[in-house]
């Protein structure tokens, strides 16, 4: 059963990659519970057919056209937020890539560069950037979508299983460090979804078989409670579960 959607009456709330997929049914569900949503991602289309889905359900937007290699851009982005609200309550830090299913020894320098760009180096610059805005919320949270492929570590999937291996460990190291502040920071595995980057990767597959966005969206918004207790842990969406980290046997 899922867990009730939380009250985010009044709470502003930053979601990477937000015009389409999880990242899309995330900003829609948060904005039907009472958020103000700053939804940021490259494709302005999308991000207007959220904010038009968001407006006719009574609720608020702010659109951030940003490519999340544009460093500099992010760096602005947190001093925008700040003049405007003071604070952020919810970061969401959902954006990646794929790169390419192939060996690693076939893997071109510029996709490999890419994937870490996106989403590895932009996970942190976002972090650097929001940090000091999530520490002035009474109830800061940092959701960082992840995924399966970082313990499995599957052949062919080796880029992308090293960045969501990095988010995850930037994560852990982040809760650590402010683990005793109201401020609570975790990743989640989607699971199979089914999504356009998941059709990419496994071509031959039924989508029909996966959970759908925004069944999935329903599962990791709850991380945004205020009531939250759990910090630094992974969250299984498709089992609804915490689990923690251990060191290797």
């Amino acid at each position: 059963m899922t867990t009730p959607t939380p009250d985010l009456s009044n709470r502003i709330a930053l979601v990477t990659g937000a015009s389409r997929g999880i990242g899309y049914q995330i900003a829609k569900q948060m904005a039907a519970a009472g958020a103000h949503v700053i939804a940021v991602a490259r494709t302005v289309g999308g991000l207007e057919d959220l904010d038009d889905e968001i407006k006719a359900a009574g609720g608020q937007a702010t659109l951030v056209p940003l490519d999340l290699t544009d460093m500099e851009g992010i760096d602005r982005l947190g001093g925008a937020i700040n003049e405007r609200w003071g604070k952020l309550d919810i970061f969401v830090a959902n954006a990646g890539v794929l790169g390419v299913i192939s060996p690693i020894g076939h893997v071109e320098a510029k996709t490999f560069d890419k994937v870490m760009a996106i989403n590895v180096t932009s996970t942190w610059r976002l972090i650097r950037s929001l940090d000091p805005l999530l520490r002035k919320s009474d109830a800061g949270r940092a959701i960082l979508l992840s995924s399966g492929a970082a313990h499995s570590a599957r052949a062919f999937w080796g880029p992308y299983a090293a960045s969501k291996a990095a988010v995850e460990a930037l994560g852990r190291s982040w809760a650590d460090e402010t683990r005793n502040m109201p401020l609570r920071i975790n990743s989640v595995d989607p699971g199979p979804t089914r999504t356009a980057m998941r059709a990419l990767a496994v071509p031959g597959e039924n989508s029909e078989t996966l959970p759908t966005p925004a069944e999935i969206a329903a599962k990791i918004v709850p991380l945004a409670s205020p009531t939250l207790r759990e910090t630094g842990m992974l969250f299984q969406a498709r089992q609804e579960r915490f689990v923690s980290y251990r060191n290797p046997e």
